[in-house]
Parts: structure tokens; sequence; C-alpha cells
């Protein structure tokens, strides 16, 4: 198990419909600037295949001490034995999934616009709630706006990390941070930039106050 580790910096999200090869190799690069918290997101690909990209992401992690997450499904986090499940409102009950995931696994709660469904799932017990989309994000265009306020709600009222997701750039990604974002989740503006392990390392540098 890993140790225990502040939930604040780079959220790694895979992107939809890129090889397995690539991706793969994408994600190496990532870990290789510095991100040390990565979920496999995948909507479309069949069981089998998922189960296979998974255990080599989560193999890969391991290499760089990070933490490895899965979007939606419980059945293939424990499968891998992944360090963590990531749920949106309809996939699942976060009381449940706490106990059969034990104190050990990170448990994140997508709330969307929503500081109530924030509120239910610190009481659920998950270690960080995701808010979004923060800017209009090609991923998902028709997620409702989120409130930068949310952040400094979350810090204030719950004592949670906050996860800011949806069109996160490296250029909004300040503004974010200084709401009182722990973390930003990023697709677009990793996976498609010239150099992912660069573009990784400009996120971590944000976050340590230095100039990206």
């Amino acid at each position: 198990m890993l140790e225990a580790k502040t939930l604040r910096g780079l959220y790694v999200i895979t992107p939809d419909g890129v090889d397995q090869d690539l991706l793969v190799k994408q994600v190496e690069a990532a870990l290789r600037g510095g991100a040390r918290l990565v979920q496999y997101r995948d909507k479309n690909r069949k069981a089998a295949q998922q189960a296979e990209i998974a255990h080599a992401l989560r193999a890969l992690c391991r290499c760089f001490d990070a933490r490895f997450i899965v979007n939606d499904n419980m059945v293939l986090a424990r499968a891998v034995d992944a360090d963590g499940v990531h749920l949106g409102s309809a996939d699942g009950d976060l009381v449940a999934a706490r106990q059969v995931l034990g104190p050990s696994k990170l448990l994140g709660a997508s709330c969307y616009a929503d500081f109530n469904l924030a509120r239910n799932a610190a009481t659920a017990g998950v270690d960080y709630v995701a808010f979004g989309a923060v800017y209009p994000s090609p991923t998902k265009p028709q997620a409702l706006p989120a409130s930068m306020t949310l952040f400094g709600r979350c810090r204030a009222e719950l004592g949670v990390p906050a996860c800011a997701i949806g069109g996160v750039t490296l250029d909004n990604s300040p503004a974010l941070i200084s709401a009182g974002a722990d973390l930003v989740a990023v697709i677009t503006d990793l996976f498609e930039a010239p150099d992912i392990r660069s573009r990784a390392t400009a996120f971590q540098k944000i976050f340590e106050g230095e100039q990206a």
C-alpha cells in the first residue's frame, strides 16, 4: 500500500479513443513529468480490454509511486487492485463503496455544481470531491457550469480536498488554485500538448508556487 500523501496537484484523467500502447506511453510521460494521481476513464472499450489497460497503467503507476484510480467501475478497480475509485452521482452508493473499499483506498465523488452533493459525499467518507465543469469542456460540453466559490466553501465547511474539472488548462489553473482547488483534473490540455512530460511538470510547478 502506498504511503499517505496529501491530495494536491495535477490529477491526470485518461482520454477516450487512444490506442492502448500510445495511451500507456502518454501516461508514462505525464508521470515522468511529476504527476502522482492518474484516473483511468474509459466509456467505450469492452471489459476485457479495459482490464488489460488498467493492469498496465496500474503497474506503471507503481513504478512511479503514483496513485491509480478507476472511474465509475468498482469491479475493475478491485480486480486490478487500484488505489481507489471515482464515482459519479449515478454510479453507486458512496457509503456502500466505502465499506467495500475499506479505509486504505481512495474514494472520490463527482459533485458537479452542487454543494449539497459534496456535503453528503463528505459525510459518506470520500477522500475528495470534484466540482465541474469549471470552464467549458470538450469532454462534457453539456455540463452545467460550477462556480469557483465552491472550492472555498468546501475547504472552509467540509475540510475535504476539492478537485476542479472541466476545461482546465495551464493558463486557468492558477485562478482555480487561488480559489481553493487542491487538485486540477486535466485531459485535453495535457494529452494534446506537444510535450506531455513538460506540460505535466508545468502544472505541478503551479502548485509549488513557481512560474510554469
